[in-house]
C-alpha cells in the first residue's frame, strides 16, 4: 500500500462526464477528455490491499487489481501496464464498458464506496498507448498449426490473439464488412470511440493475425470447407439472435429490433452514410427492455433528435443500497444506476410520463397501435407487480412512432448455415453444446464467448476467448502454457 490511510481519508471521485447540452451534440466519449490521469493516483491510494482480494474473485478474468492499484499510485505506469495485461488482452475496452463487478467485489465497499477500480484500468491501459508499452508480441517461432476463429467480437479476438503469440497461424473470420463484432455496430460512439479498436487490430495484424472481414462462414465459404482447411476452428459468434415480443401489433412498420437500429447509426459515425434510415429525429420514441442495450438506444435516439424517448423496464424500480439478505456482499447487486445516457435523458426531460428519468419501472408492454398506412403510432402498457401480473386499472397509452426492442438475445443466429452444416449440438436454450475443455460434439471445433455461455459481459467473453485458446493450444500440441482463467461452468458469484 502506497498510502496505508489512503482509504480513510480521500473520497471516491469518479471521471468527469462533459456537460449534457456539450456531449448530446456530438458522439465522443461522455467523459471529460485529459481528466482522469490528475485524479486516478489518488484513488489507486484508496485499495486497502486486503488480504483476500475478492475484486479477483468478482472479475472472471482474475486481474491483478491491488497490484496495479499499488503500482499506479507509484506512477509506475509501465509496471502496472504488465500487470494489467497479464491477464486482460484489451483493457481499453473493459476500462469503458464493463459494469465493473469488480467493484461489488471490493472490500472497501462492505461501508464505504468502492475503489474505482474501473477508472484505473481506463487509465494504465490509456496511458500504456501514450507511452508506447503496447508494442507488438509476434511469436519467437511458428507452431506450423492454422487455426480459424469465427466471429470477431471480445471472445474471438481475445482468442485469436492469444493463439497467435503461441505460434499459431490465426485466421479470424467476420460476417461484417468491419472488425470489431458488436464493439463496432452495436456500442454507440460515445460509450467506446472507435480509435481504440483499430489500435488493437492493427497491433494483431502486427503480431501475425490474419483477418477476413465480409466473409459469412456458412454463405460466402462453407462451414465444413473451413474445418477442413484449418487444424482447428473456434466459433466465437456471439449470441445474436435476439429475443421476440409476441404482441399485437408487432407487424406495423417503425417497430424493430435494437440491434437493426444500433448499426445504422454507428455506420453514420463511420461515414458509410448520412443519415440513418432508422434516425429517431423528431419522432417519439419508445424502448422495449431496461438494459445496457436499451440505454444504448436512449443515448443514440436523444443525439439524433428524438422529440422524445422513454424506456420500459418490466422489473420495479430498485433502490440505491445493497439488499444485504438478497445480494450479499460480494455479490453483483441490482440498484438504481443513472448511466450517461440516463442522466442525458432526466436533464432534458426526454420522457416527461416516466418515473426518475427516461425509464418506466414495471411496465409491460400489451399492445402496439397504428395508422391507416400501417405505421406504429402508440404503445399500450400496463403496469404490473413483482410476479410480473398487470396490475388492474393501470393501462395507458403512450405515443410512439419508433418502438425498439432491446430484450437481449438468445443465442447464434442461425441464419447463416454455420451451425447446421457443421452440425453442433446445441443446449436446450439455444447456446452451443462444449465440454469441460470447450471442445464441441465436432473433433477441433471449439466453442466459446456468448454463442455457448450465453448472453454476458465483456469481461467473461474475453475470460471465455483466453481459456478457448488454451484448450485449443493443448489440443494442437499436447500441452499449454497459455493461462485459461474460466471454465465452461463457471458464472458470476451469486447468492
Amino acid at each position: 500500500m502506497a498510502d496505508p490511510k489512503g482509504f480513510m481519508t480521500t473520497p471516491r471521485q469518479e471521471w468527469p462526464r462533459r456537460p449534457v447540452e456539450e456531449r448530446v451534440r456530438d458522439w465522443h466519449e461522455v467523459y471529460v477528455p485529459g481528466a482522469l490521469l490528475p485524479i486516478v493516483s489518488k484513488q489507486a491510494d484508496r485499495c486497502m490491499d486486503c488480504g483476500i482480494p475478492f475484486c479477483h474473485h468478482a472479475c472472471p478474468l482474475g486481474n491483478l487489481i491491488p497490484e496495479w492499484n499499488d503500482l499506479v499510485s507509484r506512477e509506475d505506469w509501465r509496471a502496472a501496464s504488465d500487470r494489467l495485461h497479464a491477464t486482460n488482452n484489451f483493457p481499453e475496452f473493459t476500462g469503458r464498458l464493463c459494469p465493473a463487478p469488480c467493484e461489488a467485489g471490493c472490500v472497501l465497499a462492505i461501508n464505504q464506496p468502492a475503489v474505482t477500480i474501473k477508472n484505473v484500468e481506463c487509465a494504465i491501459a490509456d496511458r500504456a498507448w501514450e507511452e508506447g508499452f503496447t508494442s507488438p508480441r509476434p511469436p519467437e517461432r511458428l507452431s506450423g498449426r492454422t487455426v480459424a476463429v469465427i466471429g470477431s467480437g471480445p471472445t474471438g479476438l481475445a482468442a485469436a490473439q492469444q493463439l497467435t503469440r503461441a505460434g499459431h497461424t490465426v485466421a479470424v473470420y467476420e460476417r461484417d464488412d468491419r472488425l470489431g463484432g458488436l464493439m463496432r455496430y452495436g456500442i454507440p460512439a460515445f460509450k467506446m470511440e472507435k480509435h481504440h479498436l483499430e489500435r488493437r487490430l492493427e497491433q494483431m495484424r502486427a503480431e501475425g493475425t490474419k483477418f477476413r472481414p465480409s466473409t459469412a462462414v456458412g454463405q460466402d465459404i462453407g462451414a465444413a470447407e473451413l474445418r477442413s482447411r484449418y487444424d482447428a476452428v473456434v466459433v466465437a459468434t456471439g449470441a445474436t439472435a435476439w429475443r421476440e415480443l409476441p404482441v399485437p401489433g408487432r407487424e406495423l412498420a417503425g417497430v424493430h429490433q435494437a440491434m437493426e437500429y444500433l448499426p445504422q447509426a454507428n455506420r453514420v459515425c463511420e461515414g458509410d452514410l448520412e443519415v440513418s434510415p432508422l434516425s429517431a429525429a423528431g419522432k417519439h420514441v419508445v424502448i422495449v427492455g431496461g438494459g445496457d442495450t436499451g440505454a444504448d438506444c436512449l443515448g443514440t435516439a436523444v443525439r439524433e433528435g428524438a422529440a422524445s424517448v422513454t424506456q420500459l423496464d418490466i422489473y420495479a424500480q430498485p433502490g440505491t443500497e445493497r439488499d444485504e439478505d438478497a445480494e450479499p456482499w460480494p455479490t453483483y447487486p441490482k440498484l438504481y444506476r443513472l448511466s450517461a445516457a440516463h442522466e442525458e435523458a432526466r436533464d432534458l426531460g426526454t420522457a416527461p410520463a416516466a418515473d426518475a428519468d427516461a425509464r418506466l419501472f414495471a411496465a409491460s408492454t400489451l399492445r402496439f397501435g397504428g395508422d391507416a398506412e400501417g405505421r406504429v403510432r402508440r404503445l399500450h402498457l400496463v403496469e404490473v407487480d413483482a410476479g410480473r401480473r398487470p396490475v388492474p386499472g393501470s393501462e395507458r397509452t403512450l405515443p410512439a412512432d419508433l418502438v425498439l426492442l432491446a430484450l437481449g438475445f438468445s443465442g447464434p443466429d442461425r441464419s447463416d448455415g454455420l451451425v447446421d452444416q457443421l452440425g453442433l449440438e446445441l443446449e436446450p436454450r439455444g447456446t452451443l453444446a462444449r465440454d469441460a475443455g470447450f471442445a464441441t460434439n465436432v473433433p477441433g471445433v471449439f466453442a466459446a464467448g456468448d454463442a455457448a455461455r450465453g448472453q454476458s459481459l465483456i469481461v467473461w467473453a474475453i475470460a471465455e476467448g483466453r481459456a478457448v485458446a488454451a484448450a485449443v493450444d493443448r489440443y494442437l500440441t499436447g500441452r499449454s502454457r497459455l493461462p485459461a482463467p474460466i471454465s465452461p461452468y463457471d458464472r458470476p458469484m451469486t447468492v
